[in-house]
């Protein structure tokens, strides 16, 4: 039987040109046969391969799932038949998080389509198709129900259960057997359903969240005709008109992770419960996650003290991360502040120290990698959403979280454009502060990529070789003066140019160099 023509290579996302995918394994590290095609969806991935006639095909698998990846395409390959031409592509890793479609590393190879492998925040894409492969996350459906149906028991009121993705193949089973365990309960039990497994460029459904099958907007609320809808993490759910969130114990079912954080911070003001299956037990204390928004609630009064504000690109993949930046420009701006836009992949304390002039850090990214916990950086980092309560006039914080950034697009305008007539008190410097004048929109200054050396020019100076002296130096570009005031290492003022002699170093073994003295001699000595 003649095999299917599918070209295979390894690539990285940080870099256009492929290498070809490792051989040689252990086996005793890939599943066996029957559990890789169940977990990795091979039949699916075909079939949404064929049915689109993709020819170029990236595959985005996260670290802890690369070790399969060359299985995987053996099996696809044995999958999509003869005579069908398709490149597969494996992208080895992300600039920003595993758990978006990373568009840019697929555009390396100008793939048509991205197959998205383990975790995922199913944000929309800009410009290619994607197909999510959840994974079947293993569960005792048996232990569960236990656990939840004795808990539910003892709790009269009306329950939504979300779940991370991974255990979305085990929810239908779950649902039945609590049904058959409470049969006399009169209960409401919401289980929420996947919007979808694939994603469809948001360029080609306007109108639409780029998911198919979905209906409403992407946001965490709509109003439907019978009732509200709401969506979180891939995830959607209805609730019958009249009823809120905070009238329900939301019950998550999964790990402890960056989805289920998303969960607690957005619906903070419910009773939630945590199922682990791993450790088989329910978590009824989630205080710690609910104490996020105390810290949250402090970066914002920190924010609103803050004269250079620097916007962090966290995305190159979900779609309108361009207008959200350009939407925190017009918003930094408007306040009287300063604005200065930064791509440096995933930050950390070493990138971010590097602009020490930015008093506040605004992350633009999806919602499961938004927060970031910056105790131990050298300014906060702080959310889209936070940056509007800071920066907005007369905004206060009502209890109400937005982590998904789109949701906040073509929002309602803010007052930022009017300087109250009174100083605004701050918390942190204990008395009353005014804010800058807002920027003219006609000032060339305020609007070029000069904006981050005029804003530091009272707080950096270039001091010349002699100590007492000053020297005060104008810059042409934002890259001059970053030059300017860069660390460039030990540097010798030698008056002579010319380079210094090598010297032939030691020859030999480190146990015995050739110009050491014998074992004998040293034995005289």
């Amino acid at each position: 039987m003649t095999q299917p023509k599918v070209s295979v290579s390894l690539i990285s996302s940080s870099s256009s040109r492929g290498r070809t995918a490792p051989r040689g394994e252990p086996v005793s590290h890939q599943p066996p046969a029957m559990d890789l095609e169940l977990n990795f969806e091979i039949s699916r991935t075909a079939e949404f391969i064929l049915s689109r006639n993709f020819t170029r095909v990236a595959l985005q698998f996260p670290d802890d799932l690369l070790k399969h990846s060359t299985k995987v395409v053996t099996c696809l390959r044995n999958k999509l038949g003869s005579g069908n031409k398709v490149g597969l592509f494996v992208m080895a890793d992300t600039t920003f998080g595993s758990c978006c479609v990373d568009e840019v590393g697929a555009s390396h190879i100008g793939a048509d389509c991205v197959i998205h492998y383990g975790h995922t925040c199913l944000s929309p894409t800009s410009t290619l198709p994607a197909f999510c492969v959840f994974g079947k996350a293993s569960i005792n459906i048996s232990c569960c129900v236990e656990k939840l149906s004795s808990y539910f028991r003892t709790n009269g009121k009306p329950i939504v259960v979300l779940y991370g993705l991974g255990y979305a193949h085990a929810i239908s089973q779950i649902k039945r057997a609590l049904e058959e365990a409470m049969p006399k309960t009169k209960m409401e039990l919401i289980f929420s359903d996947v919007m979808c497994s694939i994603i469809n460029p948001l360029e080609d459904h306007r109108n639409s969240d780029g998911l198919e099958g979905c209906l409403g907007t992407y946001s965490s609320e709509n109003s439907l005709g019978s009732g509200t809808r709401y969506s979180l993490g891939g995830l959607t759910w209805d609730l019958p008109e009249g009823q809120r969130m905070e009238d329900y114990l939301l019950l998550w079912i999964g790990p402890e992770n960056s989805a289920f954080s998303n969960a607690v911070l957005t619906f903070n003001g419910c009773e939630i419960v945590r199922y682990d299956a791993t450790e088989d037990q329910l978590v009824t204390d989630v205080s710690q996650q609910k104490r996020i928004l105390k810290r949250r609630y402090y970066l914002v009064e920190r924010a609103k003290d803050a004269n250079m504000v620097g916007i962090l690109v966290g995305t190159l993949g979900v779609a309108d991360y361009l207008h959200m930046i350009h939407q925190m420009k017009e918003l930094i701006m408007l306040a009287g502040k300063k604005a200065y836009t930064l791509v440096m992949g995933r930050p950390n304390p070493s990138k971010l120290a590097n602009f020490p002039e930015c008093d506040v850090f605004i992350y633009v990214s999806c919602a499961q990698t938004a927060l970031l916990d910056s105790k131990e950086f050298l300014a906060p980092v702080i959310t889209p959403f936070e940056a509007m309560l800071a920066f907005s006039s007369g905004s206060q914080w009502t209890g109400t979280y937005v982590l998904e950034f789109r949701d906040l697009i073509n929002s309602s305008q803010l007052e930022v454009s009017k300087r109250p007539e009174e100083a605004r008190f701050s918390f942190l410097k204990g008395g009353y502060v005014e804010d800058f004048e807002p920027q003219e929109n006609g000032d060339e200054d305020n609007d070029s990529t000069l904006a981050l050396a005029n804003a530091t020019e009272k707080a950096l100076q270039l001091r010349d070789r002699d100590p007492g002296s000053l020297v005060k130096r104008t810059v042409k570009s934002g890259a001059e003066f970053f030059v300017t005031r860069s660390y460039h290492g030990l540097e010798t003022h030698a008056n002579t140019s010319s380079p210094e002699p090598y010297l032939i170093g030691r020859s030999g073994k480190a146990s015995g160099y050739e110009d050491e003295r014998s074992e004998p001699e040293l034995r005289s000595n």
